[in-house]
């Protein structure tokens, strides 16, 4: 699925004059199978994008270290953490809405909302009664995407947020961990996803979010010491050792192929000053970024 592409080409998201910015930062979707070709999805990790998902039908939900079984249920997914799920009957429903956080920029931080938030569970157990009104929501949506209609894309932010206020009054769903090895493999197979998502930097304006082990632990919802060991199992290595590696491997093809200056380059991997960098980079490559550059060949 390609948001922008999908957008782009239909006609049904046409949006007049300033506000037609919205047309590359929503979409909603519905999926149905009665067949026994299940669909699947496969470790959500589209860069930039949220989503909210109502599934029915018996399923496995993969999430961080975490397994969860559910019947129908609200699903929030945040651009940070991947997740995957398995169906496990062959009669699947699902409704989506996918959304940039520039969607919303302009009215409400939505990273703040609990449902987005690292750490929290993002499952909601829904009963037949909660599952149709949320369905209703949603089939309201698929509507209203279709008109012809100026401030549709209002509308459409205020059902957003009838979806998320509405779960944030439920309970979340209880969840079960892996069992040490296969938990131990999966969070190293997160953190890693989560690392390289960041890279390659394309632009001096484009800055590394997430580049400390605790900053890593809290999207993992997991703590450090448990991150740390299931790293040091799966890699021989830290979490402060992986990121630094990944890092330097980062600015030495920076300061080989761009003509940004060094300030521009620390920036843009998250060092909050020069001299830092500058430390950082001798302390694991034997040369300031000055002289590595020097000595590239032309």
């Amino acid at each position: 699925m390609n948001l922008h592409e999908d957008l782009k080409q239909d006609e049904r998201v046409w949006m007049p004059g300033v506000l037609d910015k919205d047309v590359r930062h929503f979409n909603i979707f519905y999926v149905q199978h009665n067949r026994d070709d299940k669909f699947n999805c496969k470790p959500y990790n589209r860069k930039g994008l949220y989503k909210i998902s109502l599934l029915k039908g018996k399923t496995k939900l993969y999430y961080a270290d975490k397994t969860m079984d559910f019947d129908s249920a609200l699903l929030f997914s945040n651009p940070n953490i991947p997740y995957a799920w398995e169906h496990v009957e062959s009669e699947q429903s699902a409704y989506f809405c996918v959304f940039t956080e520039e969607f919303f920029d302009q009215f409400i931080n939505i990273r703040e909302y609990p449902v987005f938030k690292p750490g929290n569970v993002p499952l909601f157990h829904l009963t037949p009664e909660q599952f149709q009104h949320f369905a209703g929501i949603f089939k309201q949506m698929l509507e209203e995407i279709t008109l012809d209609f100026a401030y549709k894309y209002d509308a459409l932010r205020t059902m957003v947020l009838q979806l998320i206020y509405a779960a944030m009054k439920l309970e979340p769903a209880t969840c079960q961990q892996y069992k040490d090895s296969n938990g131990s493999m999966r969070i190293a197979s997160i953190f890693m996803e989560l690392l390289e998502r960041q890279f390659p930097i394309e632009s001096a304006m484009q800055r590394m979010e997430l580049r400390h082990p605790k900053e890593f632990a809290s999207q993992l919802a997991v703590h450090i010491n448990h991150l740390n060991h299931a790293l040091k199992t799966i890699t021989g290595k830290t979490t402060s050792q992986l990121i630094a590696e990944r890092i330097m491997q980062e600015a030495r093809s920076l300061l080989q192929h761009t003509d940004w200056n060094i300030s521009e380059i620390a920036w843009s991997l998250g060092f909050d000053d020069l001299p830092h960098f500058i430390h950082f980079f001798k302390k694991n490559q034997r040369l300031t970024p000055k002289l590595y550059r020097k000595a590239q060949p032309l």
